[in-house]
């Protein structure tokens, strides 16, 4: 869940980060009194996401700022869509305008290419998820982007899951120990309530791995031929998960090999932040007060 203190925190960073000492353009061109009102506006179609995190920006700048979401988290919108409307001292709208456009451009183009997947892989059941490969110090907006566009979350961090990968598995069976002796001896240290994922990258691989009593199995950078064949080995003894060479001209054939998951990196280390746009329709200039 994605909380408002979480929101708050990472908002407030870039808003510092953006104007450490204030606006200078705003102080300098916008009188004190002037109050302004703007709407946020799709240049392309897409999925919205962010809403909440749009509107802590404003309000954070300037509580006095009102932000009027027009559209749900999840949902689809078209071209020049009204998706929020702004109103408040100008100064401050002004001043946020970047950060909450920064924030709702990547959410929504997460979500959009999120909902890509998902509408390649109908029909099947498997589920698209996202991995670590998130910006640092965003992941918890990101991941909830993915899940806005029809996606769900992998582990959140390194705390969350045993997930033993190549790596680990090279420093774990150096000396050439016995794989499934070795999974076997720490799935027997693990609490009945955390879960085990092992990766592998060969299907001579899949027997040892399951002999161990993991709950999900990684098949990576399998073919979609290897694909089906692991999924027929595994039997159901454990989850499937495809990861490695994932994209929205293969997906579709990774979802029909029969795998219950299918990891995708791109849809948040290589996604296009969407075109959405804040435009003042409105702007008064009040008297100077007496």
């Amino acid at each position: 869940m994605l909380t408002t203190y979480a929101i708050d925190t990472v908002v407030q960073a870039a808003l510092t980060e953006d104007a450490p000492w204030g606006d200078l353009t705003s102080a300098v061109l916008i009188p004190e009194l002037a109050v302004a009102t703007a709407r946020l506006q799709a240049r392309e179609p897409g999925v919205f996401s962010g809403g909440e995190v749009f509107a802590s920006a404003f309000r954070l700048t300037d509580p006095r700022i009102d932000v009027r979401l027009l559209v749900a988290d999840g949902a689809a919108f078209d071209t020049r869509a009204v998706l929020a409307e702004v109103s408040g001292p100008a100064r401050g709208v002004l001043q946020a305008e970047r950060i909450g456009l920064n924030f709702v451009q990547r959410m929504s183009g997460i979500a959009t290419l999120t909902a890509r997947y998902v509408a390649e892989t109908a029909g099947t059941t498997a589920r698209i998820v996202d991995t670590r490969k998130t910006t640092p110090g965003l992941r918890a907006l990101e991941r909830r982007a993915v899940r806005d566009g029809g996606g769900y979350n992998h582990r959140f961090s390194l705390s969350d899951t045993v997930m033993a990968k190549d790596n680990h598995l090279a420093v774990l069976t150096a000396g050439g120990r016995d794989l499934s002796e070795a999974l076997r001896e720490v799935r027997g240290r693990l609490s009945h309530t955390t879960h085990f994922e092992v990766e592998v990258d060969r299907l001579d691989q899949i027997e040892p791995v399951l002999a161990a009593g993991i709950d999900t199995i990684m098949l990576d950078n399998f073919s979609p031929d290897d694909l089906r064949a692991g999924v027929k080995l595994v039997a159901g003894r454990a989850l499937v998960e495809a990861s490695g060479g994932v994209n929205l001209t293969t997906v579709r054939g990774i979802a029909e090999s029969g795998v219950d998951i299918i990891s995708v990196g791109a849809l948040t280390h290589s996604v296009n932040s969407l075109d959405l746009g804040l435009d003042v329709v409105l702007h008064v200039d009040l008297p100077a007060e007496a």
